[in-house]
């Protein structure tokens, strides 16, 4: 797939990783990179194997100009929700680049305006800015790398598999052995047929 170069030393791509789960922080990333950047095998996350994520992740950082990630635990995505966690997500990432930035590129529909900077919102951004499909490998990974330290602490939810998706097994696992801190309480944790009685 070809993907949109970058068009401007100063244009940042963010993207989010775990909107969809039961358990964990939503992750986001933000990546700036050189106007000549080019990475043939960068795509959308969700297009590529755990082992090319994680391949590609040095790759991104050794050639970005600048990079960081940021989590929204929780007890936060429980306060706010999901959206307005998602945002607050890409905001922190941003903040924590090294340097300014004068255009910022985001996956998806909805964004919040982030320090009066311009930015475009792109459906399917991931799969056609190389700045935000690297932000989508370096917030999955960044998570995935999250869930695995967590699932130590409570290995019943197989959380270095599911990565805190909702599985039928990680549900299986919520209806015996109840909730954790870690789960996400705001979010249908159980279908109805596996709903625990009160």
């Amino acid at each position: 797939m070809l993907i949109r170069q970058i068009t401007s030393n100063t244009e940042a791509g963010t993207d989010e990783a775990g909107r969809g789960c039961l358990a964990g922080p939503v992750t986001a990333a933000a990546v700036v990179f050189p106007i000549d950047f080019d990475l043939a095998e960068l795509n959308d996350s969700k297009k590529l194997t755990e082992k090319q994520r994680y391949d590609l992740r040095p790759q991104i950082e050794a050639k970005a100009i600048t990079f960081s990630y940021a989590h929204v635990y929780p007890e936060e995505i429980d306060q706010i929700n999901i959206l307005n966690a998602s945002i607050k997500a890409m905001h922190l990432a941003l903040t924590k680049l090294s340097l300014p930035i004068d255009f910022i590129a985001v996956d998806g529909n909805r964004f919040h305006p982030f320090e009066s900077i311009p930015y475009e919102c792109v459906i399917k951004g991931d799969g056609k800015y190389q700045n935000i499909a690297a932000a989508s490998v370096l917030a999955k990974t960044y998570r995935d790398d999250y869930m695995k330290k967590i699932h130590k602490k409570f290995p019943n939810y197989s959380w270095h598999k599911n990565k805190g998706y909702p599985t039928k097994a990680h549900r299986i696992a919520i209806a015996k052995n109840g909730p954790t801190p870690f789960h996400r309480k705001s979010f249908q944790l159980l279908p109805k047929q596996l709903e625990l009685p009160l």
